[in-house]
């Protein structure tokens, strides 16, 4: 990858709580178009790091910028070029399926002509067109949760924040939304995701792992494994989670 299609870069970007650390000297990049994976247990960081990147929470130190906009003065600037996506989803469930696309396509400063588009086309690809003026609360959970994602990007992001996004779906419809993923991916948006799945890990172009407020490692699937003589994702975690290094 080209080294001016980074659209995060970190540098030793740290968040303190009087005197405890919850987000350590991190230090990482992504590129645009990259799946790039952050995980760690409860506890580890990753909250507070991603509200630092989407502009909701002051860095106590270090540098970071999102999409070219510095964390600490740029704030509404990243805000507007990124999407996100959590695990409540943040859809309004008393509003239809066409009044939530069209609520947030005014939220992410769409012209009128470009909602009116851009809903329907999310309808027709989603197939959602004969529940479009079904409230977005009587969906299936699977349903809401691909909505919510299409309406994180609807605005074409740079960047979209997937914070456990498919948290209490079934395993198709889980594959289903990493279709989803990959096709934003192709598009160029970048996607950085947390999650508690492991298998979802394999998924993603690169991997961080956060131990303890630290990056702990940072690299692609195929080489965690390889460096921990693990075979899959699950042990790499257990083995971090246990105080290993890589190569031990």
């Amino acid at each position: 990858m080209m080294q001016d299609d980074k659209v995060i870069v970190c540098e030793k970007l740290t968040k303190r709580f009087g005197d405890f650390i919850a987000t350590n000297e991190i230090t990482f990049d992504v590129h645009r178009g990259e799946i790039f994976g952050f995980l760690g247990a409860n506890g580890a960081g990753k909250t507070t790091a991603m509200r630092m990147l989407c502009g909701l929470s002051s860095p106590s130190s270090g540098k970071a910028t999102i999409a070219g906009y510095d964390v600490y003065t740029q704030t509404e600037q990243i805000k507007k070029n990124i999407g996100y996506m959590s695990q409540k989803f943040s859809l309004y469930e008393n509003l239809t399926v066409r009044e939530n696309i069209e609520f947030f396509g005014g939220i992410y400063g769409l012209s009128d002509e470009r909602i009116q588009s851009k809903t329907e086309e999310l309808l027709q690809r989603l197939g959602l067109k004969t529940e479009a003026n079904k409230l977005v609360g009587s969906l299936p959970l699977g349903w809401k949760q691909k909505l919510s994602f299409s309406v994180a990007v609807l605005h074409e992001p740079k960047i979209v924040f997937l914070d456990e996004p498919t948290g209490g779906v079934d395993p198709v419809t889980r594959r289903q939304f990493w279709d989803m993923i990959y096709q934003a991916a192709d598009s160029g948006i970048t996607v950085f995701v947390t999650t508690h799945y492991m298998d979802e890990a394999e998924y993603c172009n690169r991997i961080s792992i956060m131990v303890d407020g630290r990056m702990e490692v940072l690299d692609t699937p195929t080489n965690l494994k390889s460096s921990f003589r693990a075979r899959s994702m699950d042990e790499v975690f257990y083995q971090l989670a246990r105080g290993a290094k890589r190569g031990d």
